[in-house]
């Protein structure tokens, strides 16, 4: 795959840089406000105490870049004022790199409206480990284009480490997320490759959701491939109310109402409730007042895939984990594919098809009737789609 990636201007441009263990507040600040565009914001290893969020707003062409990650460490455990650690909005052609963001009141690093956003080397974690009072988000584009993760780690995220919402042009490789609700997350985007990335001891490994009540009302052309989701079995630790405090602990791959979604040469493994799940948002029990908003997944292609999981029983927490138990009573044979049946009857040609996985073994458990008629023939679903096509990220024109 050919990317094109989100370059900041020439060495020849105007660099900031932050100096010593004592630099105060003020000067880190000073520095994201004062950023000519095209300059290069040079944070000097160390870690640093922070009380305020660093905000960068309306720049073109400018790189903040630290001596590596855990190396420049900005921690934010006695933040007061703002929410994330890094802020980055109204922009084009961002560069993040080398450093790590801690322990922040809100989300780790979040950028909105920004064409161009590259996170590389960058990680985003609560030090205290996975709790309900961690941030929601670690990297966290919103309404962006042309995104880029590239080896970056989330940890500790009580909604999702790596999270990109209402985007269009996305790429997250060879990055890491443990200790969060979700590990990485796509929603309600369009054109995203997830690929060789390590998802693990999160409560669901990787989200793709279309959710209602959203600017951008649709998602989809997401490729989720050459990943290891593994052993996402940690108790869900979501705020209430929080959409993703409806995964089940042990989920590796889920699918929520997603429409062109290919899932490929991923392996799957110890993931002890579903390792991949295809269901439609009235799974969720919450009411839909979007009339825009389209609840079932639909052109699905999971293949070439290996499952893999021990012989327990799936989780018996929360709505899901009283499903499991009283409804679909699997015992330890729990299925590693698990399509929930609700069917989009307006639409039936949006298929759902399955091929080629090693070790796979599927159920339907047909929720739409009230789980009277699971099913374990995958039959219906032995079909093949056409490949999706790469991303391609491109530079922006400002």
């Amino acid at each position: 795959m050919k990317t094109i990636l989100i370059l900041a201007a020439c060495i020849l441009t105007p660099t900031v840089t932050v100096f010593g263990q004592k630099t105060s507040q003020k000067e880190f600040q000073t520095a994201f406000i004062e950023a000519e565009n095209g300059a290069v914001i040079q944070l000097p290893e160390g870690q640093f105490e922070l009380d305020g969020s660093l905000w960068l707003d309306g720049k073109k062409n400018v790189t903040i870049k630290g001596a590596g990650e855990d190396r420049t460490v900005l921690n934010f455990q006695g933040q007061i004022s703002g929410a994330e650690g890094i802020k980055v909005t109204n922009s084009s052609n961002i560069i993040i790199r080398d450093l790590t963001v801690q322990d922040t009141k809100g989300d780790g690093i979040k950028t909105q409206l920004v064409d161009g956003i590259s996170f590389v080397n960058v990680k985003a974690e609560w030090t205290k480990g996975p709790d309900k009072q961690n941030g929601g988000y670690g990297l966290y584009p919103v309404q962006c284009t042309n995104v880029l993760i590239d080896g970056c780690t989330a940890v500790g995220a009580s909604d999702a480490g790596i999270y990109v919402g209402q985007s269009r042009y996305i790429v997250v490789k060879n990055s890491k997320a443990f200790h969060n609700v979700a590990g990485i997350e796509i929603e309600n985007s369009l054109y995203a490759d997830v690929h060789d990335n390590e998802a693990f001891n999160n409560t669901g490994g990787i989200l793709i959701f279309d959710l209602p009540d959203l600017i951008q009302k649709e998602g989809g052309f997401i490729r989720v491939f050459r990943n290891y989701v593994h052993d996402n079995n940690h108790v869900n630790f979501a705020p209430k109310g929080n959409i993703v405090g409806k995964v089940p602990q042990g989920t590796g791959v889920m699918i929520l109402a997603a429409r062109n979604v290919e899932i490929f040469d991923n392996r799957i493994i110890n993931n002890i409730s579903a390792g991949t799940a295809i269901v439609s948002y009235y799974i969720t029990e919450l009411p839909i007042n979007d009339k825009l908003y389209k609840p079932f997944p639909g052109n699905i292609y999971i293949h070439d895939n290996y499952y893999e999981r021990p012989s327990v029983r799936a989780t018996g927490k929360g709505r899901m984990g009283k499903m499991y138990r009283f409804k679909l009573r699997f015992g330890k044979n729990v299925p590693h594919i698990v399509y929930d049946g609700i069917t989009d009857k307006e639409n039936p040609d949006r298929m759902i098809c399955i091929q080629n996985n090693t070790n796979a073994t599927f159920v339907n458990i047909d929720a739409e009737n009230g789980f009277k008629n699971k099913s374990h023939d995958m039959t219906t679903h032995d079909c093949a789609q056409p490949p999706m096509p790469a991303v391609v990220l491109t530079a922006s024109q400002n």
